[in-house]
């Protein structure tokens, strides 16, 4: 006959998992996943775009609002220069507040701003309003790799960041050519209306099915996302089934601090100098790039007499470009990260 002691041996034998299995790095399904590549990839797409979609345009609008193209030329410096510092912003907010809220809020932003460019009649309105464009949407190509990092092992990000690059790659070749099929045909107006409608769209989307990936909020995806961080879409189901105040078996919130956001927290990254390295060396490719980008469109209609649908094709070359080398780029460094983990003694 079995003792007492025997007994509660045995049972805490079968109450204690004989395995433990790895927590996987992220919940999210392949199919959800590709879901967020294509939302975040969309939202990136519209910080170059709307850099691109202007330079056809230059001259008509400076025509339009009875300025030279040099001071026009200053709409396109004060967007950059905006551009520069509000991602360091939005990319700690979304650190410390979640990838959704800042994504809304952003989207909003650029949204409201479209709507006053395509109304305004005044030069001054003209250069605020294209600060106000840039401030709401420079910041989602930051925002779409942070989410990139919450959602891939780091040897997945080169793929994922191939295929979320896709978008902001394709605005170069695509923007001059809307843009100046928009402003030969319907005038330089209708390319912001454009804007409207496109940002528009992509801010509802936003707001119904993107869910939140910031693991400091939700983890690996487990912890249920509350309030703005949860997705309007399912809100709504959730209401429907009955269960909005039932809380996840098994599953704890976890309690978190917010904390206003430090814009400086990101300049540490100059500190190490192999990053300070490769920053710098971008940043000279990109000032030269846009300095020729600015000015190549009015240049060609000046010059040469183009239209601006024809001033809008010479962007082209530049846009596929840097599309094809996009890709390539993320296969290698998804291949490379593969070879190094099976070489790896």
């Amino acid at each position: 006959m079995a003792s007492e002691v025997d007994v509660v041996l045995a049972d805490e034998r079968q109450l204690t998992p004989t395995s433990t299995e790895p927590v996987p790095f992220s919940i999210f399904t392949p199919l959800q996943k590709r879901w967020i590549l294509f939302l975040t990839g969309f939202a990136g797409a519209f910080s170059p775009l709307s850099s691109f979609i202007f330079y056809p345009a230059i001259v008509p609008i400076a025509s339009g609002l009875g300025v030279t193209v040099g001071l026009l030329n200053l709409a396109i410096t004060t967007y950059m220069v905006v551009s520069g510092i509000v991602p360091s912003i939005l990319g700690n907010a979304a650190d410390t507040i979640g990838r959704r809220p800042v994504y809304i809020l952003a989207l909003f932003i650029y949204f409201a701003a479209n709507i006053g460019l395509a109304t305004q009649n005044s030069y001054p309105a003209l250069l605020i309003l294209r600060m106000l464009q840039s401030a709401g949407v420079s910041g989602t190509i930051s925002l779409g790799y942070g989410i990139i990092s919450d959602i891939a092992t780091p040897s997945e990000r080169g793929s994922y960041v191939g295929i979320f690059a896709l978008g902001p790659n394709v605005s170069p070749p695509l923007g001059p050519v809307i843009g100046g099929a928009l402003a030969s045909e319907l005038g330089w107006r209708w390319i912001f209306w454009f804007l409207v409608i496109a940002g528009g769209f992509c801010l509802l989307m936003v707001v119904l099915a993107l869910p939140e990936t910031a693991r400091p909020i939700v983890g690996n995806g487990s912890i249920p996302a509350t309030g703005i961080n949860r997705t309007l879409l399912s809100m709504l189901l959730s209401k429907i089934r009955g269960d909005e105040n039932k809380q996840v078996q098994g599953v704890a919130k976890k309690a978190r601090l917010v904390s206003f956001p430090n814009p400086l927290a990101s300049l540490k990254v100059l500190l190490e100098q192999d990053l300070f390295i490769l920053l710098l060396c971008n940043g000279i490719y990109y000032a030269t790039g846009s300095c020729a980008q600015a000015s190549l469109s009015s240049l060609f209609i000046q010059i040469y007499g183009y239209k601006e649908l024809q001033a809008g094709l010479i962007y082209l070359p530049f846009g596929f470009g840097g599309l094809a080398g996009v890709y390539v780029w993320g296969e290698y460094r998804n291949h490379n990260a593969q070879y190094l983990k099976l070489t790896k003694p």
